[in-house]
């Protein structure tokens, strides 16, 4: 297996300068060399060098570095990318305080996998996106929310983005349907873009277990990710198989209100349920175990970046083509979020554009504006360029509060990644 975990190679450098970067061959050899394994079932092999999948390894050095200087600053304590192209994985990287092949929470870049389950029922016309969710789920029809469509779930347009949900309740039906009954809306659904960090995919959830009659845990593994062979990326993991699983770290302090206010123009932030303490609830085995299906899934790099090569390519057909054509191109949300940017969001994913906002969609400058992801929280990058056919992860279990700087790292990354594909 060609895995690397570059920190004994690179952590002699305290800053990684360009003079650590100029040994020769150094990241040739280390992209080549075994890396040792605990023999996970999911652990695969890197195809080749960079360089012939079109990875320019000066730029992927560059990559690297301003990761390993997040690093080296105390803001994370480790992360893993991988890039993939034509269905083959480029690169898979592991540096810091974690073990090749190990898994990182992957926070909401889990949602497109779960509305990638949605996608294939649509397909198979067992979910009709233009009913009301209450003709699935008649529990939820009430305080208004009967009119919400299953369509506008997706495009979190459905006006209940801060509903409460105990991720431990899911497994307990009474409990469950009752969190249904009593959510209320923030405003009348389908008027306006406010971003659902786990509502709407607890209600996806819902609908492919009514579509299908059994576990949506089972159903993403069987139909998603078991016929991909991507056996790292899990959504429900259970506890005696999170061994591999890197505890989070939460680094750092808020940004100040005039920091805030410097950058954004705004003196503090929406409020939301994506706080630190619930960001760690993720280190906690039975959590874990739910598969929070807006943000509970573990994958690693190899199997995300991957997965997103499915959705570029289709290899088995598992998606209807014309319904995996609109879930990865047609914007169907542009209503604009608290920035005043538009969401350009599609049935599950993120489109880049080429508008004035394209920069701030996670993807960074560099990429062409038909890629398409979904990054998660605490810096967490995942995305596809069917233009370049390359995709990307990057994965961190850094919590670093500090949100500008979070923001900033992001984008510095994805900008260095897409400096990579040539």
């Amino acid at each position: 297996m060609l895995l690397v975990r570059v920190r004994s190679r690179l952590g002699r450098c305290n800053d990684l300068r360009p003079a650590c970067l100029r040994e020769p061959g150094w990241l040739a050899s280390a992209v080549m060399r075994p890396a040792e394994t605990r023999g996970a079932p999911y652990t695969r092999t890197v195809d080749g060098s960079p360089a012939d999948h079109g990875i320019d390894e000066s730029a992927l050095a560059d990559l690297i570095a301003r990761g390993q200087r997040e690093i080296d600053e105390g803001h994370i304590p480790s992360f893993q990318l991988a890039f993939a192209r034509d269905g083959k994985l480029a690169v898979w990287l592991t540096v810091g305080a974690a073990e090749p092949g190990s898994r990182y929470v992957i926070f909401s870049s889990t949602k497109p996998v779960v509305a990638s389950a949605v996608w294939i029922l649509i397909g198979e016309g067992a979910i009709d996106v233009s009913r009301r969710v209450a003709e699935l789920v008649p529990e939820f029809d009430s305080f208004g929310k009967g009119v919400i469509t299953i369509e506008e779930v997706l495009l979190h347009t459905s006006g209940f983005p801060r509903a409460p949900f105990a991720a431990l309740d899911w497994d307990d039906r009474e409990k469950r349907l009752e969190r249904f009954r009593t959510w209320r809306t923030n405003w009348e659904p389908g008027t306006r873009f406010e971003y659902h960090p786990t509502s709407a995919h607890w209600v996806l959830a819902e609908l492919i277990e009514r579509a299908t009659g059994g576990d949506f845990r089972d159903f993403v593994r069987s139909r998603v990710i078991e016929p991909l062979g991507l056996t790292g990326l899990q959504v429900g993991v259970p506890p005696a198989e999170q061994g591999d699983v890197n505890d989070l770290v939460a680094t750092g302090s808020p940004a100040t209100p005039d920091e805030l206010e410097a950058v954004l123009g705004i003196r503090e932030l929406p409020l939301t349920e994506v706080t630190t303490d619930a960001l760690l609830t993720f280190n906690h085995p039975d959590v874990r175990a739910v598969g929070v299906p807006g943000g509970g899934g573990i994958s690693t790099a190899a199997d995300l970046a991957l997965f997103y090569q499915a959705l570029l390519h289709n290899p088995l057909g598992q998606w209807k083509p014309e319904v995996l054509a609109d879930a990865t191109a047609t914007v169907r949300n542009t209503f604009p979020d608290y920035l005043g940017t538009p969401a350009n969001r599609t049935r599950g994913l993120v489109v880049k554009g080429d508008d004035e906002g394209s920069g701030l969609r996670g993807m960074g400058r560099v990429v062409g504006p038909r890629s398409f992801g979904h990054n998660g929280a605490a810096g967490q990058l995942a995305w596809a360029d069917p233009d370049t056919g390359v995709s990307f992860c990057f994965l961190t279990n850094g919590i670093d509060e500090h949100e500008i700087r979070q923001w900033r790292r992001a984008a510095a990354l994805a900008n260095r990644a897409g400096a990579c594909v040539r």
